[in-house]
């Protein structure tokens, strides 16, 4: 049996006020013309789907199109929401698009819905578990060990209906523990613990997503797709793709990539101002795509956005690399901060002012006051 597992298409992002929308068509448009070379049996999508709860109507559109394109090929769709979304909007319509193979899971109630497909070793159960907290599993199983997310996850899997005759997939959008992030994740301080990628062994595959790096979690049987777009500068040098398994008989399981080509990639250049609009520099450069770009003239250059747009238009960022900025920390360290949400900024404010980490009830009363406070002024 052939699989195709993708995530976190995050659709209606924008990358720091650019428009994202074209870029996820035309990639959304490759993974079709994947799905329809390779013809698999299914097509795994493991949450964030949109990229904001309430995403925008441009997004809305193209999911609906990717959908329709999909089921289209003949092929089963799955799909889980992730933290990014809302649960009960995507699967708005769900029993209806249940007939043309595209299955969706609902709102967690503590019963993680399957799918089955045969082939000719027998059954392959696909189970869909949408992004779950552990307080969400301790209310649908009050009596069982729920106080970590791993326990909660464990607890889930045990009810389950793992037959031992069959091979079970299973899509999780979760952190696991020892995944390596990237700048465009938000995994939020004060909530969830990295979940054990052990609980995961009853699986003979665990299509994951949440994570925009692709990576396998210990073995090529436990995986994160990664995004298919590059979502940040931390992602410049990675290869996006789609991550093909082949399920063969029990305990056989074959894993590779296919690469994705962006409409445009998102890359980093650096140099003088003058460096940077010479001719025979900018003649070998790919100008449309979505640029950082670091100067590192001692002083700054006046409009220097502005002048340099009209030879690269998509600048998505503009930085000093030179002694005054280094002076003040590195590229790197200010990009972490920038990239830390309120939340995070806060909890390294409370450790400076008294010399130790903020506990876990702090933390959640904390972020249930922002959360309060913004709902407030949305």
């Amino acid at each position: 049996m052939k699989l195709i597992h993708i995530s976190d298409l995050h659709l209606g992002k924008r990358l720091h006020g650019f428009s994202l929308i074209e870029d996820q068509a035309q990639i959304l448009e490759q993974i079709l013309q994947i799905v329809r070379s390779e013809a698999p049996d299914a097509v795994l999508i493991a949450g964030d789907v949109y990229d904001r709860t309430q995403p925008s109507v441009e997004a809305v559109r193209l999911l609906d199109h990717f959908l329709v394109g999909l089921s289209a090929t003949g092929t089963t769709v799955c799909l889980i929401s992730g933290n990014h979304d809302a649960p009960e909007r995507l699967a708005f319509g769900a029993q209806l698009m249940k007939k043309d193979k595209v299955f969706i899971a609902p709102v967690y109630d503590g019963t993680v819905r399957f799918v089955d497909l045969a082939d000719a070793w027998g059954t392959v159960r696909i189970h869909m578990l949408p992004f779950v907290k552990a307080s969400q599993v301790r209310a649908c199983f009050p009596e069982e060990p729920a106080d970590t997310i791993t326990e909660a996850v464990r607890t889930q899997i045990n009810h389950m209906d793992l037959d031992p005759q069959m091979r079970h997939v299973l899509i999780a959008h979760q952190f696991v523990a020892g995944a390596s992030l990237s700048d465009s994740e938000n995994i939020r301080v004060g909530g969830e613990d990295p979940i054990s990628s052990e609980i995961f062994q009853p699986f003979a595959y665990t299509a994951l997503g949440h994570i925009h790096r692709p990576q396998n979690m210990g073995s090529d049987r436990i995986r994160y797709s990664g995004t298919p777009l590059k979502y940040s500068i931390s992602e410049k040098d990675q290869k996006k793709s789609v991550t093909r398994i082949l399920l063969e008989e029990p305990g056989r399981v074959q894993v590779d990539t296919i690469p994705l080509k962006p409409m445009r990639d998102v890359r980093e250049i650096r140099g003088t101002y003058n460096d940077l609009t010479a001719r025979n520099f900018y003649q070998d450069q790919k100008v449309d795509d979505l640029l950082y770009v670091v100067l590192t003239d001692e002083n700054d250059v006046p409009d220097a956005l502005a002048r340099l747009r009209t030879i690269y238009p998509n600048i998505i960022q503009l930085e000093y690399d030179n002694m005054r900025t280094r002076s003040q920390g590195t590229l790197t360290e200010i990009r972490a901060i920038e990239n830390k949400s309120p939340l995070e900024l806060f909890q390294d404010l409370y450790e400076q002012q008294n010399g130790q980490k903020m506990s876990e009830m702090q933390l959640a009363v904390s972020d249930e006051l922002m959360r309060s406070i913004w709902k407030e002024q949305a």
